[in-house]
């Protein structure tokens, strides 16, 4: 399958959408795309929102018909990370996994926390580059547990079954086996990123340590299996999440011909310079 994308406004600003669209036809991020590309090898669909080493928070948002990326805000303002040396921005391709959701109704036997009511959080770590709204083929090697504010934040470790180090790497002994220090930095990245805005460690649970691919998978069962009851309507309060979807004709919001505004793209507005400072975070390393 292949995907493009169809943007309206500039990238950086409050009036910046950007929709999936398969073969023109807008689909929803969240509940179109399928999950596995092909189940039985193993090969899962990834959306891309945010490229590595870039700052600005996008995200498949939750609330709107069809689930366009946008820049998540906060007090009306946009969102960046900040750099914590020596990261820049977000140090692998990030983004989620289409047809699962963490449901903040139920607790994790393990973890002790509830679900953060969005898709599953994915950690592409290829050579390559992504670009937002990319939908990459991957494969799974494992996922850490983050705990955020009360909530399970799981982080799925991932690779682009097209990176030339993909054959190689089938679980999550072979990233460090391969990428020394990665997952040592990952974890760092994601217990301190947050500190320059004023806020504390982030906490994870099983000691930071990164579950292998059998547990990884098992969490996107659940998590796929919980979005299965989400689109069927089912769900305990879920929370004003859209359902809208344009290809799965036994939902009750299957909405075929959901009108999308044509694409309107704008050049990137300008980031402000001190997005570019680095914060040096004490005992970080």
């Amino acid at each position: 399958m292949v995907y493009t994308t169809r943007q309206i406004g500039a990238k950086y600003t409050l009036d910046y959408k950007l929709y999936i669209e398969h073969d023109g036809k807008v689909v929803s991020p969240f509940h179109d795309i399928p999950l596995y590309a092909d189940k039985e090898k193993g090969i899962l669909n990834m959306v891309v929102e945010i490229p590595r080493w870039t700052n600005a928070k996008l995200e498949i948002t939750k609330e709107d018909a069809l689930n366009p990326i946008i820049q998540d805000t906060k007090k009306g303002k946009l969102r960046f990370v900040r750099n914590c040396f020596p990261h820049h921005g977000y140090i692998q391709n990030y983004g989620a996994f289409p047809q699962t959701w963490e449901d903040p109704n139920e607790t994790h036997p393990e973890t002790k926390a509830v679900g953060d009511n969005d898709p599953l959080d994915v950690l592409e770590i290829g050579e390559s580059v992504a670009y937002t709204g990319q939908v990459k083929q991957v494969k799974v090697l494992g996922v850490m547990a983050l705990l955020d504010e009360g909530e399970t934040d799981w982080k799925v470790i991932v690779i682009d079954i097209n990176d030339p180090l993909a054959p190689k790497m089938n679980d999550i002994e072979d990233v460090e086996k391969h990428m020394p220090g990665l997952l040592r930095a990952t974890n760092e990245w994601f217990r301190i990123y947050k500190i320059p805005d004023g806020k504390p460690e982030n906490q994870f649970a099983f000691s930071g340590e990164a579950k292998n691919k059998k547990y990884a998978l098992e969490v996107i069962k659940e998590c796929n299996e919980a979005w299965k009851i989400l689109i069927s309507g089912k769900a305990v309060d879920s929370k004003k999440i859209d359902l809208t979807n344009t290809t799965l004709k036994d939902t009750p919001t299957y909405k075929p011909d959901t009108v999308i505004p044509k694409a309107a793209p704008l050049p990137d507005a300008p980031i402000d310079k001190s997005i570019d400072k680095w914060f040096f975070i004490s005992g970080s390393a």
